[in-house]
């Protein structure tokens, strides 16, 4: 009886871009994490960014944290796979990291916005898998949005207004959830990520398989 090679014997496969997109106050981070820590062969693609670190963050685990003229030289020299700038701090994905890890058949997992799911597609279009999460509703969203504290009036309302920018944007992505139940959202994500990984195109292993059922 023909058995399923284990991991360890399968050709390496080439990864899948992972992203998630949503408004801010969806609950992107957190789906993200939580995907993170359940997910054996999901890693995070570590962006950098201009902005300074905020408490608890480390270089090099959260973020790469540069300069603003390192930043714009990256661009400028098409070192970044994707890059925005959002509330006037610089972000963006390296490009070499990302595809080294993509052929080591390693998944990663992005967390951007629309702008830059839409530059990842173009560079990549048959490594990504995209998600945009949306929060139950527009009130529930302000209300997340105004039980951050430190948040001043004007920058909810700025939030606000791109998060309606952000949400215009959801037909270009491949799946769309509604963050209702974040348990139930997980879920979703979770089994998005299984059937992705699932697909014909990305079962490098199985024509030699296959082969090995011939007489």
């Amino acid at each position: 009886m023909l058995e399923l090679p284990s991991q360890s014997t399968q050709p390496s496969t080439r990864g899948i871009c992972f992203v998630l997109s949503a408004p801010s106050g969806a609950g992107k981070s957190t789906i993200a994490n939580a995907l993170r820590a359940s997910q054996k062969n999901l890693f995070p693609s570590i962006s950098v960014t201009t902005r300074l670190p905020r408490p608890g963050e480390t270089h090099g685990i959260h973020y790469h944290f540069i300069s603003k003229e390192q930043f714009e030289d990256q661009a400028k020299n098409g070192e970044l796979l994707e890059w925005a700038t959002v509330f006037d701090k610089g972000y963006g994905t390296p490009k070499a990291a990302v595809e080294q890890q993509l052929a080591e058949g390693k998944d990663l997992i992005f967390d951007i916005d629309w702008q830059g799911h839409r530059q990842i597609r173009e560079a990549l279009p048959n490594d990504v898998v995209s998600i945009f999460i949306l929060p139950p509703s527009i009130e529930e969203l302000e209300k997340r949005l105004t039980n951050r504290a430190s948040d001043h009036v004007n920058e909810i309302n700025k939030r606000m207004d791109a998060a309606l920018n952000e949400i215009s944007h959801w037909r270009e992505f491949d799946y769309v959830i509604i963050n209702n139940k974040l348990d139930i959202a997980i879920s979703e994500c979770e089994t998005i990520l299984s059937c992705e990984r699932l697909k014909t195109k990305r079962q490098t292993f199985l024509t030699n398989f296959t082969n090995s059922f011939s007489r």
